[in-house]
C-alpha cells in the first residue's frame, strides 16, 4: 500500500510584507478557495464544542450549491465534544486528516488516525474527542438526509481508506482510479463521499456537466482544473466548490500522485416545486 499524505490546514496569518494578488476566486459557476485563506480570523466556532475550531469551506447557497455544508475542524488535546451535531436532520461524514480522535458512534468507541473514515446517519448519537498529546484535524460533511418510504436508512460505520482497494475507472490503466466508502448501488445513500487518485499525466479526458453538486478538496499533489470555461491551477489544500452542471475535467500536474476528497449528491428524484414557486 503506498505512502498517504494529507494536507492539514496551519492556521495563522500571512505577514503584512505579503501582496494580495491569490487564487481565491467565486462565480456563478465555481469557486475555488486556497490553502493560504485558511488563516485564523476566518475560522469560526460551534456551540457544545470545546477547544476545536472550525474552517466553513461550503454551505447551501439558494442559487448555488444548495445540498451540503463542509467543514475543516482542527481539534486541540483535551478538546472535543459530547454534543457535535444540534440539527438531527443531518447525516455526516467524517474524514481524518491529521492527528487522532476518538470516535463513539452506535455504542462503540473508535480510535481514528489519518485516513479514517467515519459515515453517521441522521438522527444518531455520537461523541468525538481528541484525547492525544498534539492536534487533530478531520473534514465533516453534512447533509440533510432525504428520507425515503419502503427504503431503510444506511447504518453507521467506521473504516480507513487504506483497507478499502481503489476501483480503477474503465480504459484508465489504473491511472485514475476512485476509493468508495460505500457500494454505489446502495440507494439508500443519498451522498457519496469517495477519494480520487490521478497518477502523474492521468487526467478527465472530457468536460463532465453533471446534476451532481462537488466540493473537492486536494489531499496530495498538484493539477491544473478545468472549472467551467477557466483552467485553474490546484494543489494540497485547496477547495473547489462546484454547482449543478458546472463542465469539469483535470490533469495531473506531478511528480507524485494528484488526490482529493470527492462529495457529490446522489441517488434521489430531483425536487419539483408548483408553479410560480
Amino acid at each position: 500500500m503506498p505512502e498517504r499524505s494529507y494536507h492539514v490546514p496551519q492556521g495563522g496569518l500571512p505577514p503584512q510584507t505579503q501582496i494580495l494578488t491569490d487564487r481565491a476566486m467565486f462565480t456563478t459557476a465555481y469557486a475555488v478557495i486556497p490553502k493560504g485563506t485558511f488563516t485564523d480570523i476566518v475560522a469560526s466556532l460551534l456551540p457544545f464544542w470545546q477547544g476545536a475550531r472550525f474552517w466553513v469551506i461550503a454551505r447551501p447557497m439558494s442559487g448555488f450549491a444548495e445540498t451540503f455544508s463542509q467543514y475543516i475542524a482542527e481539534v486541540a488535546p483535551g478538546g472535543g465534544s459530547d454534543r457535535p451535531e444540534t440539527d438531527p436532520a443531518a447525516e455526516a461524514a467524517l474524514f481524518v486528516v491529521g492527528g487522532r480522535v476518538t470516535l463513539t458512534l452506535g455504542g462503540a468507541t473508535h480510535e481514528m488516525a489519518a485516513g479514517g473514515y467515519a459515515y453517521i446517519p441522521a438522527g444518531a448519537e455520537w461523541t468525538l474527542h481528541n484525547r492525544g498529546d498534539g492536534p487533530a484535524q478531520f473534514h465533516w460533511i453534512r447533509k440533510a438526509y432525504e428520507k425515503l418510504p419502503g427504503l431503510d436508512a444506511p447504518e453507521p460505520f467506521v473504516t480507513n481508506e487504506n483497507d478499502i482497494a481503489p476501483t480503477p475507472m474503465p480504459d484508465t490503466e489504473g491511472k485514475w482510479v476512485t476509493t468508495r466508502f460505500v457500494d454505489p448501488a446502495d440507494l439508500r445513500h443519498d451522498m457519496h463521499v469517495t477519494i480520487v487518485t490521478f497518477q502523474p499525466g492521468g487526467v478527465i479526458p472530457f468536460a463532465e456537466t453533471h446534476v451532481m453538486e462537488h466540493g473537492l478538496y486536494v489531499l496530495e499533489g498538484k493539477g491544473v482544473y478545468r472549472l467551467n470555461q477557466d483552467w485553474v491551477e490546484v494543489e494540497a489544500g485547496d477547495f473547489m466548490w462546484l454547482r449543478a452542471f458546472c463542465p469539469q475535467a483535470c490533469y495531473s500536474g506531478g511528480p507524485g500522485p494528484f488526490r482529493y476528497l470527492l462529495y457529490k449528491d446522489v441517488n434521489r428524484h430531483m425536487k419539483l416545486h408548483p408553479p410560480g414557486r
